[in-house]
């Protein structure tokens, strides 16, 4: 059986406050396989870190079953974890020492889908005329909505919010989130960084989601974050059947 061909275009865009793009994402149909990373903005050298993630799982081969590909792409991302943590305790190249950055990836083969993440850049799924978040954040703001039951305006308040539980790079050992899930025809996946969704309200991204061809999709997304305040990086793959 001939794999699927996937649909999908990626776009990244410097953030007005940024001197320099710390986003990078990949955009890999012929290999069912997606992500974006966001370089961890307090560290030097997070455009590095998550250059590093992409190129990593980029040069991931496509043999296996797609088990062993979920497995390759963690071995990969925790590989890659390892190797920031050495660099934090003997810099080398001229690098700093700490180098961290978030990461969600989607793979796809057949009906079956596997998002992979760790930090708060997101992946969304868009079927049935409907918006779903697949990802969970890993920040201090999801953990005290949890932990502590606060509203989302409440969890906004505490001066850390926006910090990251969890990142390639940031903390020992690192913990990777795995969702699988079956697809449906018509289904529309979107990954992206905070940049982008923090830009956005939730009835936006599902209206852009719903516009036409991955591209397309990126145009009214990047327009409409074009409109307002942000001033992140913002990074964007979009995926269809």
């Amino acid at each position: 059986m001939n794999p699927p061909l996937w649909r999908s275009a990626g776009r990244t865009l410097r953030g007005k406050r940024r001197s320099r793009n710390e986003d990078a994402f990949l955009d890999c149909p012929e290999r069912g396989c997606w992500a974006v990373a966001d370089g961890m903005g307090g560290h030097r050298a997070g455009d590095v870190a998550s250059q590093w993630v992409v190129s990593d799982l980029a040069s991931l081969p496509k043999q296996g079953s797609f088990d062993q590909r979920i497995e390759k792409v963690s071995q990969c991302l925790r590989a890659l974890d390892s190797r920031l943590a050495q660099l934090a305790v003997q810099p080398a190249d001229g690098l700093p020492g700490i180098m961290g950055s978030t990461v969600v990836a989607l793979l796809l083969h057949d009906n079956r889908a596997a998002c992979i993440w760790a930090g708060d850049s997101r992946c969304y799924l868009w079927r049935g005329q409907r918006l779903y978040q697949l990802s969970r954040d890993h920040s201090l703001l999801q953990q005290l909505m949890d932990k502590q039951h606060l509203s989302l305006e409440q969890a906004q308040a505490h001066p850390d919010a926006r910090a990251l539980t969890r990142a390639i790079g940031a903390q020992r050992p690192l913990c990777l989130e795995v969702l699988e899930l079956s697809t449906r025809p018509g289904d529309v996946f979107l990954l992206c960084s905070d940049g982008l969704y923090q830009g956005l309200s939730h009835v936006q991204l599902g209206q852009a989601m719903a516009v036409g061809s991955p591209r397309q999709v990126l145009d009214r997304l990047f327009s409409e974050v074009l409109r307002g305040s942000t001033l992140d990086d913002c990074s964007a793959v979009v995926v269809q059947p």
